[in-house]
């Protein structure tokens, strides 16, 4: 089955890819495709058109947030799948390919979503007001391993400090990292 891999990157233009050395070599190897969206180009609603192929007065989401007439307030970057009306794209894949599997990995409309793999930021909220930097996983025991191995940085952008060990054999990580070695495409 071929791979593919789909990288949003928020506001990256054809200019700005002199910046992102690993990205050019990607598209002067013919590797990118740069996808047509909707606008204005909010992250939620644009997000929830590319997993679903839909425009936002089908799947629903015409915004980052969502008023709430029960509390009289917007709600803003709620993130359950649930959220998005309509089929998403791994479902048309794995009707196109028994060994299909998915890892959706920091979009919004991770949480709960019925992939393999699924990891997004998601901070606790004190009642003090404190917000401390966590992530929803799933399966859940990779919450523990990602944490194990890189720390917070799945939580912040303030940056990434090297891994210091291995992930756990047998793992879901494991299983992954040493498939996608061993079948490199």
């Amino acid at each position: 089955m071929p791979r593919a891999i789909v990288l949003n990157i928020v506001g990256l233009t054809p200019r700005l890819l002199q910046y992102a050395p690993a990205l050019s070599q990607l598209a002067r190897d013919g590797c990118m495709r740069p996808l047509a969206t909707i606008t204005p180009a909010l992250t939620c609603p644009v997000q929830a058109t590319f997993l679903t192929g839909a425009p936002p007065r089908q799947h629903g989401c015409v915004a980052n947030g969502w008023y709430s007439r029960e509390l009289a307030e917007p709600l803003f970057w709620r993130q359950s799948n649930a959220l998005i009306q309509g089929e998403k794209v791994w479902h048309e894949a794995r009707r196109r390919h028994q060994d299909f599997s998915c890892a959706q990995l920091f979009w919004w409309y991770n949480m709960y979503a019925d992939v393999e793999w699924s990891v997004t930021p998601r901070p606790i909220y004190k009642a003090d007001g404190r917000k401390i930097p966590d992530f929803y996983s799933a399966p859940a025991a990779l919450h523990q391993e990602l944490r194990q191995r890189w720390g917070i940085f799945l939580c912040s952008i303030s940056g990434a400090r090297p891994a210091t060990s291995a992930p756990a054999a047998g793992s879901p990580i494991a299983r992954y990292t040493s498939t996608a070695a061993a079948n490199p495409s």
